[in-house]
């Protein structure tokens, strides 16, 4: 062996100092990067940039990213500059901004900055993460399954999930139990999705232990590597992640849910089974390029020269669609009766609204009678202002950009985040920002504030494609709940509430307990 100094242990020090003095030059250099561009940046430090409290867990993405708002709010300022690690990240804080970025300027931050390898990782490959043309062709494809037509022609399947839930809560009314409202609702949501994106009936209501709900926790759940690897994808470079066959998908939950899209397919497929459903929609979109009103899913000719769907795209849309519709549906109803459950005047306004419109249908919950709910509305939107389940929204440029108004230039590949939480804390647009006021969402109020202030779903382009869809079954659950029940706190709920500073999901760290009371 080559020794310089004629002692490996002097030759070993002086490696490690040269290699730790190479990378404080480089952290050095990075963190001028908004110094150059004549943009004002909070001081970050080594190693973590601006980011400690994150990498740390002391608070999860969106509070972090929020604070960050909170202190360019602070000081006038429109926008600024952070750093996770040693890469730079832009902050706009000002709407007309944020709307530039989100729709007039969306050409230039088209893509989200997510990392997708679709050969070692298949289900990494949906809609949420998707890139460039290939987001731009799916996205149309997919828009056709998310209109008000499917959504009614998936409306029974839905609705049936409550009767389920009207018998479990009835239970626990009869015997005095407290709810543990999260898990009940998941449960709900599961049997939901699991029958429209699988066309499985799951039974989680009645079988808590069941392997769809088993995955489902599975998805966000994170031990403190698993939360790491999520945060690894904003921090390095795809070549990088390329190279050491990077994962984001969890190997058992990927292999859960890939036999059973395939073997849910090949089913349907061979016995051409028609089922009021989202598979039936992607089956369509497999294998004849398209969405028709027709009940066969198997393809009759030529297809032509539409592009169909792959078994591995399809799996991966019916991955995102289950992971993301039932957690942050679940999420939003049980943050909902936290709140209704301390105000019982807001509670009973609700319920006489949803009671005076069943009373139109044959007391029966239809597509048309949750429609009419229009405080419902005001109620879910603030409940989403106050705890938006995706909490920030985050953008890559992909081509260079001009600030409008500004001096700044956007180099291409720099990452945006747009800090949803701190917009909707904003007192400037929601006095008492914690205070729970659903006429905040009134026609009224609503219209005297700026756009792009109340963004639980995004906007512009990339707009949740699944926006109906969430809504109309976090309506289904609270209209099952409320009609029938009295929602009360449980002692045994801690409030104030902590939210999880392990999920990029707004989540209650600890359970929140309700009682329930049958109403005469």
């Amino acid at each position: 062996m080559f020794l310089v100094s004629g002692s490996l242990t002097y030759d070993l020090v002086a490696v490690v100092v040269t290699a730790l003095a190479g990378l404080v030059i480089y952290y050095k250099w990075s963190f001028t990067y908004w110094k150059r561009r004549g943009l004002e940046y909070l001081e970050p430090s080594i190693p973590f940039g601006n980011s400690a409290k994150l990498f740390t867990a002391k608070c999860n993405f969106a509070e972090q990213f929020a604070q960050f708002y909170n202190e360019f709010k602070r000081k006038g300022l429109k926008h600024g500059g952070v750093f996770m690690f040693a890469r730079p990240f832009y902050i706009p804080v000002d709407p007309a901004i944020i709307k530039n970025i989100m729709q007039k300027d969306f050409s230039h931050f088209v893509d989200r900055g997510l990392y997708v390898n679709e050969e070692v990782d298949p289900l990494s490959g949906h809609l949420f993460s998707l890139e460039g043309d290939k987001w731009k062709n799916l996205r149309a494809k997919l828009t056709a399954t998310f209109t008000s037509g499917k959504m009614k022609m998936m409306f029974e399947t839905m609705a049936n999930c409550a009767k389920d839930l009207d018998d479990l809560t009835n239970q626990a009314a009869i015997s005095r139990e407290d709810l543990d409202i999260k898990e009940i609702l998941a449960r709900f949501t599961t049997d939901i999705i699991s029958s429209c994106a699988f066309g499985v009936d799951s039974n989680s209501l009645k079988n808590p232990d069941t392997q769809f709900r088993y995955y489902g926790t599975r998805i966000f759940q994170n031990s403190a590597w698993e939360n790491f690897k999520n945060l690894v994808q904003f921090m390095f470079p795809p070549k990088i992640l390329d190279a050491v066959k990077f994962k984001t998908t969890k190997p058992d939950v990927a292999d859960f849910m890939f036999n059973l899209v395939k073997k849910t397919v090949a089913y349907r497929e061979k016995n051409n089974v028609y089922r009021k459903d989202f598979l039936h929609l992607l089956l369509q979109l497999k294998n004849k390029g398209k969405i028709t009103d027709e009940e066969s899913v198997v393809a009759n000719g030529d297809k032509g020269k539409e592009i169909a769907l792959t078994i591995n795209e399809l799996a991966a849309q019916v991955f995102v669609f289950f992971a993301a519709g039932y957690e942050t549906s679940s999420t939003t109803m049980t943050f909902t009766l936290f709140e209704l459950s301390q105000d019982h005047n807001l509670q009973d306004k609700l319920r006489q609204e949803i009671n005076s419109v069943l009373a139109k249908h044959n007391n029966q919950i239809t597509y048309d009678a949750i429609m009419e709910m229009t405080y419902m509305d005001q109620v879910i939107n603030e409940t989403l202002r106050k705890y938006p389940p995706l909490a920030f929204l985050n953008r890559k440029c992909t081509t260079p950009y001009d600030v409008p108004g500004t001096n700044l230039h956007i180099e291409k590949g720099t990452m945006v985040v747009i800090p949803i939480l701190g917009l909707h804390h904003d007192d400037e647009y929601y006095p008492e920002p914690s205070k729970y006021d659903p006429d905040r969402f009134s026609a009224e109020n609503k219209n005297s504030r700026p756009s792009f202030t109340w963004m639980p779903f995004g906007e512009g382009p990339r707009i949740c494609i699944g926006l109906r869809f969430g809504m109309l079954q976090s309506k289904i659950g609270l209209t099952a709940l409320l009609s029938k029940y009295r929602v009360t706190l449980s002692n045994k709920t801690k409030t104030p509430l902590a939210m999880d500073t392990k999920s990029f999901i707004t989540t209650c760290d600890t359970g929140i307990w309700l009682n329930v009371a049958k109403l005469d």
